[in-house]
């Protein structure tokens, strides 16, 4: 009988804990890092309205091809400076010309 044998390539199976958030890149000036707003609603929990909250996020773009405008997803990532341990994983939406 002859042995067959299979090599699968390897897949990045996604992390189980991974945050992942959706947001606007804010500023594309520094080297690899894009800066994003993330916005989110929740309820005042005292008084139960909608209250809008946001937060920025310093996340890294390798290649730089993210630009201000653009709606992308960052994901949880290694710490890789110190106010950087997110990545950008994929482009949403392209920014839209005025």
């Amino acid at each position: 009988m002859s042995e067959v044998q299979t090599t699968a390539a390897p897949v990045a199976a996604p992390a189980k804990n991974q945050r992942t958030f959706v947001g606007r890149v804010v500023s594309d000036k520094r080297l690899k890092t894009v800066t994003v707003l993330v916005e989110r609603r929740t309820a005042h929990e005292l008084y139960g309205k909608i209250v809008a909250r946001s937060r920025k996020y310093h996340a890294h773009d390798e290649k730089g091809e993210y630009k201000m405008g653009d709606l992308v997803e960052i994901a949880e990532g290694r710490p890789i400076s110190k106010t950087k341990s997110w990545v950008v994983t994929k482009l949403l939406e392209k920014a839209k010309l005025v």
